[in-house]
């Protein structure tokens, strides 16, 4: 295994963390009763923060992963097989993300309910992997600069503006394009502000990749990534006032009054830090396959939790009804479910498919039949009708 991949196993282990941690964090969010939600209560308050954690660690980690692979090809442009593979991901995530929140009993009345066209975590990834796909394409003729810094910029400018943004309510959108940018509607997460999480992890991802092979890598990006993180933690707030008192602009004002994205970052860079610093006690074959079966272990929490396709879940019968005794060994026990069923569908994933596709064959073969079963009984019928007016002869 070539030495480039080894150094993405912390990545890997990041992601089994974070997964963990979403599964965790939408099983208590959404079924512990509302009497024990006490932010003055040190552990909920602390649950609460690192629960705040896992979504931006989520979409840089994401970014950071994919753009790694995308620029690491020798090929380039549409030469890049990454190129075509990231659209065909992107896409992908996008179509599921919708199959989620489909109800097939709503289809059978004909009806699509409004929660169908709500906006998702996995909506914002597909189209942040998109969007770097979209940068790569304009920008790698050009001088090698360039596209970093059109990462970087895209997080400083959503970051930046997200108090003027946060606002609006995108009214003169059809609204289920809105829900891509406001949460007015319901949608969970919006693509603006969180792709600047994903493209952040797209402009860590080219310097991490431009000093790969450094003997002293890890020596300067470990207290590169602290030092940052713990600046953006404890300073950015005080930073962006100073530049409001200096300038008397209400945007820099507004941003020190609800600094949670920049805070966020800074969270993100210490649990990037922290990894891999641990990289050599995280090589469990287990925890990394974890974190390389997201998607699976996401679709299938949704549905169990959620009640995806049937509307029946556990989110449908204890919401917000247990307390913490029973609530935080059932999060174990659902993190464990979850991961479990997930590495499961991987060890067997050829033999599903194959055999998803054989049932859709046998239904289509029978389809076909009955299709013509009703084309001969309603040509039968209809001639029948026509004898009976008198308009064709017997």
């Amino acid at each position: 295994m070539s030495n480039a991949r080894t150094r993405l196993f912390f990545l890997d282990a990041i992601r089994a963390w974070a997964i963990l941690m979403m599964l965790q964090g939408h099983f208590i969010d959404g079924l512990l009763d509302n009497a024990f939600r006490d932010s003055s209560n040190l552990v909920f308050s602390t649950w609460k923060y690192f629960r705040g954690i896992t979504a931006p660690v989520f979409f840089t980690v994401s970014g950071f992963i994919f753009t790694f692979l995308l620029i690491r090809s020798p090929q380039t442009g549409w030469n890049n097989p990454r190129v075509k593979k990231g659209l065909k991901r992107g896409l992908e995530l996008l179509a599921i993300a919708y199959l989620l929140r489909m109800n097939l009993f709503g289809l059978f009345k004909g009806e699509i309910y409004d929660s169908f066209y709500l906006v998702d975590v996995l909506h914002c990834i597909g189209l942040s992997l998109l969007f770097i796909i979209a940068c790569y394409l304009l920008t790698f003729t050009k001088q090698k600069w360039i596209f970093p810094g059109v990462l970087a910029g895209t997080t400083l400018v959503l970051f930046i503006f997200e108090p003027i943004y946060k606002s609006m309510s995108f009214e003169i959108l059809p609204q289920f394009l809105a829900n891509y940018f406001t949460k007015a509607h319901g949608s969970v997460f919006t693509i603006i502000p969180w792709l600047g999480y994903a493209s952040v992890g797209g402009f860590l991802s080219v310097i991490f990749t431009k000093f790969q092979e450094h003997k002293k890598l890890y020596t300067v990006l470990i207290p590169a990534y602290i030092g940052v993180g713990l600046t953006l933690i404890f300073l950015s707030s005080d930073f962006f006032n100073t530049v409001h008192e200096m300038t008397g602009i209400a945007l820099f004002e507004a941003i020190y009054s609800n600094n949670y994205l920049f805070i966020r970052l800074g969270d993100v860079l210490l649990v990037f830090s922290l990894f891999i610093l641990l990289r050599s006690f995280l090589m469990n074959a287990t925890w990394l396959k974890i974190g390389q079966s997201t998607l699976s272990i996401y679709v299938i929490h949704f549905i169990i939790l959620y009640g995806s396709f049937t509307g029946v879940g556990l989110y449908r019968f204890f919401h917000h009804s247990l307390t913490p005794w029973i609530a935080i060994p059932g999060a174990i026990m659902f993190m464990f479910i979850c991961s479990f069923l997930a590495l499961k569908y991987e060890d067997h994933k050829i033999e599903f498919k194959a055999g998803i596709s054989s049932f859709l064959s046998i239904v289509r073969i029978y389809l076909e039949q009955f299709a013509l079963i009703a084309f001969e009984v309603l040509k039968s019928v209809t001639e029948k009708v026509l004898r009976t007016l008198g308009l064709i002869k017997n």
